[in-house]
């Protein structure tokens, strides 16, 4: 049987908002799988949220470049907000940004593209960088879309500059419609995104092993009822479509006419554009999502500095 540390309950309580004693024994129940304990209180009604997300605690910023038919996005992370003011560090995200529209989505390719043609890679700016200001950063993430026939649109969020910002999202819409009622179309969705953080354009490209994990979940939740297994299996369907209300972009309702969906949105915008409009992806860029920044004790950090520690 799997030790259940103290450090394993904390982390299930703080990822589910449960009792100690419940994650104590979800964790027991299912030999000290972290996941498989969430989905258990999840089944048992005792979780708080289908997915939490991720701590943001890195700073830095987002980075966007693009043309009319293609964009790119960047995340640069340092170590402070005070880091990511600075003008330089500005100046080199904007650069890095240009550069991703050759990487076309490729990290390691990003990091050996020149930088600015200065003749120095992108990732021996960000090191000298580093040693110019101090502090550590990192070059954590770039994507890339293209629209072969249609537009590629953007929107950030707390923009600190042009291109720059904490929340960014492209979008790609290909159509033969016009192009400046496409890019209109185009900017209001990729502000949805920014808003409802949609998981897949549609039902048939979500993550199919994330619909079965929902589904298993629906299920056990359903059983819990005691109802016959012909009416759990309409309850575990029905729920199942308010799952995908919440996590499908062409399913969400749309932020900026909440009575009706993103697709309907879409065909509304199709005729205005004259011709059908296909969301072909997108991408969403939120500063440190994912990252979880260890918790310092500052008053000692401070107490062993003065020490000489």
């Amino acid at each position: 049987m799997a030790t259940i540390t103290a450090a394993m309950v904390k982390e299930l309580r703080e990822k589910t908002g449960a009792g100690m004693m419940d994650c104590k024994a979800a964790l027991n129940e299912n030999g000290g799988d972290m996941e498989a304990a969430v989905d258990w209180l999840r089944a048992k009604g005792l979780a708080k949220a289908a997915k939490k997300a991720g701590r943001v605690a890195a700073e830095g910023l987002i980075g966007l470049a693009e043309t009319d038919s293609e964009a790119a996005l960047v995340e640069v992370n340092s170590e402070t907000d005070f880091v990511a003011r600075n003008p330089s560090f500005q100046d080199m995200v904007t650069a890095i940004s240009a550069a991703a529209l050759k990487a076309k989505g490729d990290i390691e390719k990003l990091g050996a593209e020149s930088y600015a043609d200065s003749g120095s890679s992108v990732a021996d700016t960000l090191k000298e960088m580093v040693g110019s200001i101090g502090e550590n950063m990192t070059l954590r993430r770039t994507a890339h879309l293209g629209a072969d026939n249609g537009v590629v649109a953007s929107y950030m969020h707390n923009q600190a500059a042009a291109g720059l910002g904490k929340i960014g999202v492209i979008v790609a819409l290909e159509s033969t419609g016009d192009a400046n009622a496409l890019k209109a179309f185009g900017k209001q969705v990729a502000m949805h995104i920014a808003a409802a953080n949609p998981q897949a354009v549609d039902t048939d490209s979500l993550d199919q092993d994330l619909v079965e994990r929902e589904r298993m979940v629906l299920t056990e939740q359903a059983k819990e009822s005691g109802k016959p297994e012909a009416v759990i299996e309409k309850m575990v369907e029905g729920r199942l479509r308010k799952f995908f209300e919440e996590v499908v972009l062409l399913q969400q309702p749309f932020v900026h006419d909440p009575d009706n969906t993103v697709a309907k949105a879409m065909e509304a915008a199709a005729k205005d554009a004259g011709a059908p409009i296909k969301i072909t992806g997108f991408y969403r860029f939120a500063l440190g999502e994912g990252i979880e920044k260890g918790e310092s004790d500052f008053a000692a950090e401070v107490a062993a500095a003065a020490s000489g520690a």
